[in-house]
């Protein structure tokens, strides 16, 4: 997993410290094979630290605590048992962080919201043919399909895909405004129709807000079956299920997908009676899959530049596809952020 310095050097301590006593309760030894310690991500917006059968995770600093208590209440409702990993209780008095409710959900290490989750393993990255697409795209058919819980502590938000599209285009903007493919990556992104980033009324489906394969985890609890599962909720919420389905149309449509892969995942995704398309699938999602093009162009640059380095093989792609999309759409400018 991606890891980058982080902007709080303790945080991942703190979290090992809360993740210990979550694991085996306060002053008991730990019997974890080999300890099995390790800091899984480091980033401003996520630390995730694994200790043996458990993970906790720090959110970002700006988490908003309503919109947070009613993604981690989606995510342990029993309408979505078999999509989401639930969360874990926590320990009443996390180490070097602020006291919690019953209910763990007001814990906080450096003003940074926690939470636990079983521990599951992840996508062989090495192994691109053994990926879960079918399977990836039965969860998210499933989801979509679900009713949106009524009882949950406070109202689930809009997921947050459009959103953070805009943000990483916000993010070039501050990073890298004079790069080279930076105009371009704006006039693909002059080409997304501003009314598709804002929630319409009808799209009242439940979504992942950040899906990609990263989000999938076996659920070791069933040593049995070890059933795929979707995991974080950060960005879950209210919207267009077509946004969930447009990384990898976005990848498809630049070539970095296989057409037999992409076909497989949609076919399994119609099969289950997932909602987000039609006959042509493109007619819903062509602009998501521009707006994910874009926004993994402007990260692709943003970092490149913050690193110093070059852009790789597969951010030039996105790059090049920008200069497609440019070049094929005359639609009005979305605003930069939302």
């Amino acid at each position: 997993m991606e890891t980058a310095a982080p902007n709080q050097p303790d945080v991942p301590a703190r979290l090992a410290v809360l993740a210990r006593a979550a694991a085996h309760g306060t002053g008991r030894p730990c019997d974890c094979a080999g300890g099995l310690l390790r800091v899984l991500a480091d980033r401003a917006d996520g630390t995730v630290v694994r200790h043996g059968a458990l993970v906790a995770k720090a959110h970002a600093p700006d988490t908003d605590p309503e919109g947070h208590r009613a993604r981690l209440a989606l995510a342990a409702h029993p309408s979505v048992a078999g999509i989401f990993l639930p969360p874990l209780p926590l320990p009443l008095r996390p180490a070097g962080g602020r006291g919690t409710g019953d209910d763990g959900t007001a814990a906080e290490v450096a003003g940074r919201p926690v939470t636990v989750w079983p521990y599951g393993p992840p996508v062989d990255p090495e192994n691109p043919e053994a990926a879960p697409w079918e399977e990836a795209a039965r969860l998210l058919a499933l989801l979509h399909r679900t009713p949106p819980p009524r009882a949950l502590p406070a109202p689930l938000p809009a997921m947050r895909a459009p959103v953070k599209a805009a943000l990483a285009v916000d993010r070039m903007r501050g990073t890298a405004p004079d790069h080279p493919a930076a105009a371009t990556v704006l006039r693909a992104w002059r080409t997304v129709p501003g009314a598709r980033l804002v929630p319409a009324p009808r799209d009242r489906f439940l979504c992942h807000g950040d899906f990609h394969l990263g989000q999938l985890v076996r659920d070791a609890r069933d040593p049995v079956h070890r059933p795929w599962r979707l995991i974080d909720v950060d960005d879950a919420g209210l919207g267009d299920p077509a946004w969930d389905l447009a990384r990898p149309a976005a990848w498809f449509a630049a070539g970095l997908l296989p057409a037999d892969v992409w076909s497989r995942f949609l076919g399994a995704y119609r099969a289950a009676g997932g909602p987000a398309v039609g006959a042509d699938p493109w007619d819903r999602l062509d602009v998501p899959a521009r707006a994910l093009t874009v926004q993994t162009a402007a990260l692709a640059l943003a970092k490149s530049t913050a690193e110093g380095r070059p852009l790789d093989e597969v951010e030039e792609v996105m790059i090049d596809t920008c200069v497609r999309i440019a070049g094929n759409r005359t639609d009005p400018a979305p605003p930069a952020s939302t």
